[in-house]
């Protein structure tokens, strides 16, 4: 009986890509003021960054609810009792918590591990599309956690920013850090350090353009 893969769209994988890997997204909630949206359901990227950019309203984000999780499992539970369930980095989501109680929900209808990537963005993505290859290869439970865990140590990612803004705005920085950076033009060089966001350092001047993700896997 083969494995089957959960994440949430925290992962930004693309819908082509979760389709072609039979992973399931269990999607986030994005709240622009009062009203709600299932990210990737209801709101797609393109409008959502349309929406970032020139909408008066900035969005807040929301895990999901644990039944969701629980919907989402006993679903596949139709195909097979045994599930890997990857989600957001604990320390900057409660989607992980939530997962781990919409399994507590299934009252041991099928066996779900739930794991805790300790990343976010496409290194999530990565960790999942790792899983999800060797649960399409034939491995079982057992060898898609011990995969999982190995790309999880694997798996490092830098992010580079062309504005502080939307750290302002979301509360990551304060205004007066957000006015030294723009007075100065440094742009904060992100990573991630045992589930946390952290900044690496400062980028100078580069080509104004879009964020920049970097994702990759090392030895």
């Amino acid at each position: 009986m083969t494995v089957k893969i959960v994440t949430d769209t925290g992962s930004d994988m693309p819908a082509d890509l979760l389709k072609e890997l039979n992973i399931t997204a269990v999607p986030v909630y994005i709240y622009f003021g009062e009203k709600a949206y299932k990210d990737g359901i209801d709101i797609g990227p393109d409008e959502l960054y349309k929406r970032l950019v020139d909408g008066p309203i900035y969005p807040t984000t929301t895990q999901p609810i644990p039944v969701d999780f629980t919907n989402a499992y006993q679903e596949i539970s139709k195909e097979t009792n045994e599930i890997v369930s990857i989600h957001l980095s604990s320390k900057v989501s409660g989607t992980y918590n939530s997962a781990v109680q919409g399994k507590e929900l299934l009252k041991d209808k099928c066996h779900v591990e739930v794991i805790d990537s300790a990343s976010l963005s496409m290194g999530l993505g990565l960790i999942t599309m790792v899983a999800a290859r060797k649960a399409q290869a034939g491995g079982t439970l057992q060898q898609v956690v011990e995969e999982t865990n190995n790309a999880i140590k694997q798996t490092q990612f830098l992010g580079i920013l062309d504005t502080l803004k939307y750290l302002l705005a979301g509360g990551r920085i304060t205004k007066a850090r957000a006015t030294i950076g723009s007075l100065l033009n440094v742009k904060p060089l992100l990573t991630m350090h045992k589930g946390e966001i952290i900044q690496a350092g400062l980028a100078r001047s580069y080509t104004k353009g879009i964020d920049k993700l970097y994702v990759f896997f090392h030895a």
